[in-house]
């Protein structure tokens, strides 16, 4: 198996990537297309003695930064490292692409190059989320900041399938976000929304409150990009504002340092579980092939788990399997 990776995607490039690729190649057994300088690429691997075995460079001497236009990628940043990669991927040159650079551009460089899944509306960012009995998906977590109805409906359909196929849940619950459990809550997205989800070939358990999230009340959550966006960035600042004052509490004089030595193994245990690296990034689920967005400040354990994260998704054909499910919606609406 191929992996193609944008070298110069996210804050710790190339270092961080190099880095993880090389932990993936050990690990894993595949192959790996870098997409970057191709010289920078070489002397950092030199210099911290990266073995690129097993690695191949495709020159790509530009990066779109984080504040581009999205739509630049097509154009102006033709050559860059994302842009080359999302070319490679759609030119069948490998068989998934992750990338921790520009979100925007990436969702509209999948979506124009790559192209989307048949019958898909939208492409949708799809972070896995921890929470205290497992983990969850959100999405859309920020690719759309309005949807219609039938997007929300394609976004619980391609959630279910990659919660069943990757993380092997037999029949993921599927669950609507919104501001109240009740069927009526909600505008008329949500209620419109509610109505499709629940006549749909889904184990939907209705709406969802923000607050039960974390308790893994579903294993889907479902609800456009810009509720989305809101939900996954407060969760990351409620989780680090945790942690921080976990830290302080025990850490404030020698008696309550004795008392942390004592729980020291089940926090690190804590830890490693809410730890978003261990998941590697967020599918964009939706294009017609996989592609994998890692957060931007991913070091290289992240990018060895996205990476990953990016061979588990061509192994378990999920995308064959969202196919199917739109075929068995479109048969039921017959």
């Amino acid at each position: 198996m191929k992996i193609i990776v944008d070298a110069f995607g996210g804050d710790n490039a190339p270092l961080e990537v190099v880095k993880g690729c090389a932990l993936a190649v050990q690990e894993y057994g595949i192959q790996i297309v870098l997409t970057g300088d191709e010289e920078i690429i070489k002397k950092v691997c030199a210099e911290h003695h990266i073995s690129l075995q097993r690695m191949e460079i495709v020159h790509a001497p530009d990066v779109i930064a984080v504040e581009a236009d999205p739509t630049s990628i097509v154009k102006e940043h033709g050559e860059s490292s994302l842009a080359k990669g999302l070319k490679l991927l759609s030119e069948g040159e490998g068989d998934a692409f992750v990338s921790a650079g520009s979100t925007g551009a990436l969702v509209v460089g999948s979506s124009l190059l790559v192209k989307r899944i048949k019958g898909i509306k939208r492409a949708a960012l799809a972070p896995i989320i921890p929470s205290n009995t497992g983990c969850y998906m959100l999405m859309d977590a920020g690719a759309n900041l309005e949807c219609r109805p039938e997007m929300l409906l394609q976004f619980g359909i391609m959630g279910s399938a990659y919660m069943n196929k990757i993380l092997k849940i037999s029949s993921p619950r599927v669950g609507l976000l919104n501001v109240g459990a009740e069927d009526t809550k909600g505008t008329d997205l949500q209620k419109d929304a509610f109505g499709l989800l629940k006549n749909a070939p889904l184990h939907f358990t209705g709406n969802i409150e923000p607050r039960d999230i974390p308790f893994g009340e579903c294993e889907v959550v479902v609800c456009d990009g810009f509720s989305g966006n809101i939900v996954l960035k407060l969760t990351e600042g409620m989780a680090s504002a945790m942690m921080g004052n976990i830290k302080n509490i025990l850490y404030k004089n020698t008696l309550t340092k004795l008392a942390a030595a004592s729980i020291k193994g089940g926090l690190m245990d804590f830890k490693k579980r809410m730890d978003y690296t261990e998941y590697g990034g967020a599918p964009l689920m939706g294009i017609a092939k996989p592609v994998i967005k890692a957060h931007g400040s991913s070091n290289a354990n992240a990018f060895k788990n996205a990476i990953r994260q990016a061979k588990e998704f061509v192994e378990h054909d999920v995308i064959g399997e969202i196919q199917k499910s739109l075929d068995e919606l479109k048969k039921m609406e017959q």
